[in-house]
């Protein structure tokens, strides 16, 4: 099974290292000196990692191969992508791999059915489940701690507890605008 685990970004000096947008929660595991990646597009690679280190909270890898700043600048928005194990779990109980978690049925902590997950979107700031709802349409699921309480593989599903307007239209306005327009009326 295939995991994206980084971006190549920009070169950085001129003996060929570039930067890296890490996507993995175990850099040292998928992104150390001797892994073979495969990339996207296919035709970049695959790619070796001769060395890395850490620059300014950046990751900085060299590829085997890439010597200058020219081929550096020629891989800039390869995904890298590492073979794993099927079976393979990450090391942490709370952490899951994308696969894990496609195809569970989402539930809030009542028991009401509210979808499946179809997709998972890796943003800047947190993860996203897109679900799919039994009418077809779409609802955006945050994975924080929060929201997503439990995530019970066993029994292939995702228990939330959404805060209200997530899943619903009944979300609650508060705002000292419309407490005044309501102070306004009964005048």
């Amino acid at each position: 099974m295939q995991l994206v685990v980084g971006r190549i970004g920009r070169a950085h000096g001129i003996k060929g290292e570039v930067t890296v947008e890490v996507r993995t929660d175990e850099p040292e595991l998928r992104l150390g000196p001797g892994a073979v990646l495969a990339t996207d597009p296919a035709s970049t690679g695959p790619l070796t990692i001769e060395s890395g280190r850490v620059h300014s909270g950046r990751l900085m890898l060299r590829f085997a191969g890439v010597r200058d700043r020219n081929a550096a600048e020629a891989l800039r928005n390869t995904i890298l992508i590492a073979e794993v194990d099927p079976e393979e779990l990450p090391e942490d109980e709370d952490e899951f791999y994308d696969h894990q978690l496609m195809d569970l049925d989402v539930v809030t902590v009542d028991g009401t059915e509210v979808g499946r997950i179809t997709e998972i979107s890796h943003l800047p700031s947190q993860d996203l489940f897109i679900v799919e709802r039994p009418d077809g349409s779409e609802v955006m699921i945050p994975f924080v701690e929060e929201i997503v309480t439990e995530i019970d593989l066993e029994e292939q599903k995702a228990v939330i507890d959404p805060p209200p307007g997530l899943i619903d239209d009944r979300a609650e306005i508060a705002s000292s605008r419309d407490a005044e327009s309501d102070e306004d009326a009964s005048a």
